[in-house]
């Protein structure tokens, strides 16, 4: 809260704020416009089905069978696949951006390059969810309730065949994880770190919108990302001071790349302050 009260908006907040406000539409934009055939899409689904059967974990429609004689369990399913997603990562992105600027930063590029990740699966592997086969014996609860598969989406960001890797699970386990790292707290660990994650996989399986593969698809795309954006922040950090107008496009170029923001350091021999990022 004393975060909150003390923070002003500076040049970076607001070019901060633009790069998600410009990015994650282009995201949704560019998973809507993939071009699908329908037939391949249906027969990578009941290739899923067979692996899933195989591995013994083939459970997703006795499970919704389960959760479907209770009303107010679909429900309250329903409404963590819609409201659970987005709004919840947003509200976790603030909190460690105002809080805890590294993980913010770590959490920011693993989430854009796992969504890159995806974007580049979608288009080459387009696969159908569970919801649209419901001669295997799965309902689309979301339909049901609300008459449409996406209340309140756009048509243009919607691609129905998305179904691997589930980033929807994916990066609320990326909220959770990045959270329980900035605060090690218990409650930050029950709530965010195992609840959530915990929440969302039986929101995206209950519901007929993912397959439980899918969902450890997109935890290892995930993984991948938060790989990628580490590596991508330890050849980020200068090695050397820079001074000027030099300093100040490097400070950005770091920024992009992950490593917090710089503080002064001790003085140089010269007298000037040495550059030190975290």
């Amino acid at each position: 809260m004393n975060a909150l009260l003390a923070w002003r908006p500076s040049k970076r907040d607001l070019a901060e704020a633009a790069l998600i406000a410009t990015v994650l539409p282009l995201y949704y934009l560019a998973r809507g416009s993939v071009h699908v055939h329908v037939s391949d899409a249906f027969r990578r689904s009941i290739d899923l089905i067979d692996l899933e059967r195989r591995l013994g974990i083939l459970w997703e429609a006795d499970l919704q069978e389960w959760v479907l004689a209770y009303d107010w369990l679909v429900d309250a399913l329903n409404a963590m696949y819609l409201w659970g997603h987005l709004p919840v990562i947003g509200a976790v992105a603030l909190w460690l951006y105002l809080c805890r600027r590294p993980q913010y930063l770590l959490m920011r590029n693993a989430f854009l390059i796992s969504g890159a990740i995806g974007l580049i699966v979608y288009f080459l592997y387009p696969v159908a969810p569970p919801r649209l086969m419901p001669a295997w014996g799965f309902v689309d609860t979301i339909t049901e309730q609300y008459g449409i598969q996406r209340p309140g989406t756009p048509g243009v960001f919607i691609n129905h065949y998305a179904a691997v890797p589930s980033l929807h699970f994916g990066w609320n386990l990326l909220a959770g994880v990045m959270a329980c790292l900035a605060f090690r707290r218990a409650a930050v660990l029950l709530t965010l770190g195992v609840g959530m994650p915990l929440a969302t996989l039986a929101s995206i399986v209950f519901t007929a919108n993912h397959f439980i593969l899918d969902a450890i698809a997109g935890a290892l795309a995930v993984a991948a990302g938060i790989a990628i954006a580490l590596a991508v922040r330890r050849l980020a950090r200068p090695r050397a001071p820079r001074d000027g107008a030099a300093a100040g496009w490097r400070e950005w170029l770091c920024w992009l790349c992950g490593v917090a923001e710089p503080v002064e350091g001790a003085q140089a021999a010269s007298g000037n302050k040495t550059v030190v990022f975290d």
